[in-house]
């Protein structure tokens, strides 16, 4: 699981922000009579280089409470060389407090800006909230919504003609959790999501549903030393499977596991580490297929170091470096990233 302060998941901080209310519901029914508010403002700038721009945000979701499984991407896109990102994120929340436990809500916006490559640039949404129950159980909504994502330019095969022209795809994913706390700083979670990728008119063969179920771990093993653990088991069914003259189905079935370990050093610093795994079994039977016996293998691994000026300010770097390999391909792809930006909170 990846931090906030690098990349999409936002697991310092963050997931303690972006939950759905569902104690609302019982105010509005008058079984909270007590309740305090708080609104807050979470705001993050950073600064990327990237080794291939084509990989970059694929490798920003690679991650447990983020998208990581992705849609397909051919490895003829990758390989479009560096360029500089700038990732803007803005978070705004409201916390409740009542008699039935700790409600919030909020409202994400996240956006990457390439320097270089402009038709890579992205932004998506999402809102997210959650309650505390007193007996240590949560539950938690969230929604997400990632529009006209340009993945490169591809091979149609729609036309018959086999002509070149620009691949995108809008997801649009629901997940949800059930946690409990089992002792003191141990908590696991039920994790499940349902989602949609909806590709441009020239690929529609790829449009794919998708489920994704697993369990996920937290656990304190010292003051100031936590354990995160997931897995993922997901399954996407295309309409190419259907649609055998296109010889283009991206059917799937995914397995994903990641850890991180999270050091906190004094008060003023914070030192994670992360690793992600994803292996893909493509599901097509189609002749001419080229992924048609195919499987993927996809690694990530990461550092960060945050350094908290004061309450409300906080800085962070790091690195990532990933890699992904077909087994019908006689070389795999790779992405580092390094990154460097600010977080502030209001």
């Amino acid at each position: 699981m990846q931090n906030s302060e690098f990349g999409d998941s936002a697991r310092i901080g963050a997931m303690r922000r972006c939950h759905f209310s569902i104690s609302a519901l019982l105010l509005a029914a008058g079984l909270a009579p007590s309740v305090l508010a708080d609104w807050s403002l979470t705001t993050r700038g950073t600064l990327y280089y990237t080794s291939d721009a084509s990989l970059f945000t694929a490798s920003q979701r690679l991650s447990r409470d983020a998208d990581p499984t992705q849609p397909a991407l051919d490895t003829r896109l990758t390989g479009q060389g560096s360029d500089g990102v700038l990732e803007t994120m803005a978070q705004v929340g409201r916390t409740l407090e009542s008699s039935v436990g700790t409600s919030a809500l909020d409202l994400r916006g996240d956006g990457y800006v390439f320097f270089d490559h402009a038709d890579y640039s992205n932004g998506n949404v999402a809102v997210q909230a959650k309650h505390a129950f007193p007996s240590k159980t949560t539950a938690m909504v969230r929604f997400y919504y990632n529009p006209d994502l340009f993945l490169g330019n591809n091979l149609e095969r729609r036309s018959g003609h086999f002509q070149i022209a620009p691949e995108q795809v809008t997801s649009s994913i629901g997940a949800m959790h059930l946690a409990q706390e089992l002792a003191d700083e141990l908590e696991l979670r039920l994790f499940a999501r349902y989602g949609t990728r909806r590709y441009n008119q020239d690929y529609a063969e790829r449009n794919t549903d998708f489920w994704t179920i697993g369990p996920h771990l937290d656990w304190t093993l010292l003051p100031g030393v936590t354990l995160g653990l997931a897995y993922h088991y997901e399954k996407g069914l295309a309409a190419g499977r259907h649609q055998a003259q296109y010889e283009d189905d991206v059917s799937y079935i995914n397995n994903f596991a990641a850890a991180d370990l999270e050091f906190e050093l004094g008060e003023k610093f914070v030192l994670s580490f992360a690793f992600d795994y994803e292996h893909n079994d493509w599901l097509s039977h189609l002749r001419g297929d080229e992924r048609n016996g195919a499987y993927e293998q996809i690694f990530q691994g990461e550092a960060l170091l945050i350094y908290q000026a004061t309450e409300a300010l906080s800085l962070h770097t790091g690195i990532q470096h990933g890699s992904r390999k077909v087994n019908l391909e006689p070389v795999g792809v790779a992405v580092t990233n390094f990154g460097l930006g600010i977080k502030a909170r209001f």
